[in-house]
Formats: C-alpha cells, sequence, structure tokens
C-alpha cells in the first residue's frame, strides 16, 4: 500500500508523554502542523535507543519550524515507560521530549504498511505529514541502520518551502539556497546559474 500522497491514516492509541505519564493521543490533534512519524522495531534494542535519543534532543528545532514528532512501535506503554525509566549509559531512553505511541494490537503499523508480520515488530520507517493529514514522504530503512535526524529536518523544511511558495527544492536543498519554478522556464532560470 502507498499512502504518499493520501490522506495519513488516523492514530487512536495511548502514548507515553514522560515516566509514567500515558495520554490518550490521535494524529488528529495535530492538524495545522507538520507530523514525522518515526516507527522503529522494538524497546530495549540496539539501534532505536541511539535515534529516539536523538530525535528527542532536537524536538524544540522541529517544533520551531511547526513539526511534531511521534514514535511508534508494537509495544505496549508500559513497556515504553519501563525503557524510559532505564539511563541512557544503560541502553534506556531517559527523559523523552517526545511522545512514544503504544501499538500493541499492531493496527498502526498495519494501517502504514510497517508491520513486519512475521516478527509482529515494526519496520524501521518514517512518515512526514503535512498540516492537513497528507502523506508527503515515505521511506524505510533495513533494521540495522539507523537515520538521519539532520535529513530528517531538512525533507521537512523543503515539503514546508515547496508548500508556502509553490517552488521545488532540488537536491541537497537547504534552506536559504536556489530553488525553481516547477516551469521550462524556472528550470531555464536554475540551470543558468547551476554550477
Amino acid at each position: 500500500m502507498n499512502l504518499l500522497r493520501k490522506p495519513a491514516p488516523d492514530i487512536h492509541s495511548t502514548a507515553v508523554m514522560s515516566v509514567g505519564s500515558f495520554k490518550p493521543m490521535s494524529l488528529v490533534e495535530y492538524r495545522g502542523r507538520y507530523v514525522l512519524l518515526l516507527f522503529y522495531p522494538a524497546n530495549f534494542s540496539f539501534v532505536c535507543p541511539t535515534e529516539l535519543q536523538s530525535f528527542s534532543d532536537r524536538a524544540q528545532e522541529f517544533r520551531n519550524v511547526g513539526c511534531e514528532i511521534l514514535a511508534c512501535s508494537t509495544d505496549s506503554h508500559f513497556a515504553h515507560s519501563a525503557w524510559m525509566m532505564q539511563p541512557r549509559r544503560s541502553g534506556g531512553l531517559g527523559e523523552m521530549d517526545i511522545p512514544l505511541i503504544a501499538d500493541k494490537s499492531m493496527q498502526i503499523s498495519r494501517d502504514y504498511d510497517m508491520l513486519d508480520e512475521t516478527t509482529g515488530l515494526a519496520n524501521r520507517g518514517m512518515y512526514i505529514i503535512d498540516r492537513l493529514g497528507v502523506v508527503r514522504h515515505v521511506s524505510v530503512n533495513d533494521s540495522g541502520v539507523g537515520r538521519s535526524v539532520e535529513e530528517a529536518l531538512r525533507l521537512v523544511q523543503a515539503f514546508q518551502f515547496a508548500d508556502e511558495f509553490g517552488e521545488v527544492c532540488p537536491v541537497n536543498w537547504r534552506p536559504g539556497a536556489r530553488t525553481m519554478r516547477p516551469d521550462d522556464s524556472g528550470k531555464a532560470e536554475y540551470f543558468k546559474h547551476a554550477t
């Protein structure tokens, strides 16, 4: 199932906001902001804590550009909370600045086509959902390789720029770099100045 440019399936679950703090949440409550939705295989694992710690540490940078980060695995909210209680130096999460969504039923992972039916674990997927709740980006890594926080932030900013100004962002675009109008004259103008 390809969700690109389609409405993101809503999420109704329990999220862990901090150790022992559980909150019912749905995706629709984030409407009006971009959402970076991260699926990860399992709590108490290897690559996952490195990613979640890094995304959490940079969560305010995403909020500053109008984007919230949500993370989801097929673990329970109790397991998420227990993992947060484990110190970072022991492979735990410690205090987090992003919610961890429980998907014990595996329905969210299934709805987003992230469930490995053989293992019952979510794949290492990343979705960017825009202000209107439409999926704009989908990527999946094999479980042994973590994602880049820098690239995720760059992608969010590129989609936001394209949405606001109607221009397209070429390779390696960063805020302040040249873009192009998506027409023949815009393309000609861009390549006239390309190196």
